[in-house]
């Protein structure tokens, strides 16, 4: 394969020391976002609601029965 000539000639010093600079910086990204609640505690919550409403309907279903008398 032939070498490709390059539009910028490498150039070395003759004399003198030649000094590369590699400088370690802190880079700032984006904060991430966390949930303030996990999903296990998400599901939970949601399955507690769901039985005090399921428990609250049984109870406004008695009430509403009529009461048996003998």
């Amino acid at each position: 394969m032939a070498e490709l000539k390059s539009m910028f000639r490498e150039v070395l010093p003759k004399q003198g020391q030649l000094s590369v600079e590699d400088i370690n910086t802190m880079v700032l990204c984006k904060p991430k976002l966390l949930p303030l609640k996990s999903l296990t505690l998400e599901k939970l919550d949601k399955m507690q609601q769901a039985a005090q409403d399921t428990i609250h309907q049984q109870e406004m279903a008695e009430k509403e029965k009529p009461p048996i008398t003998h």
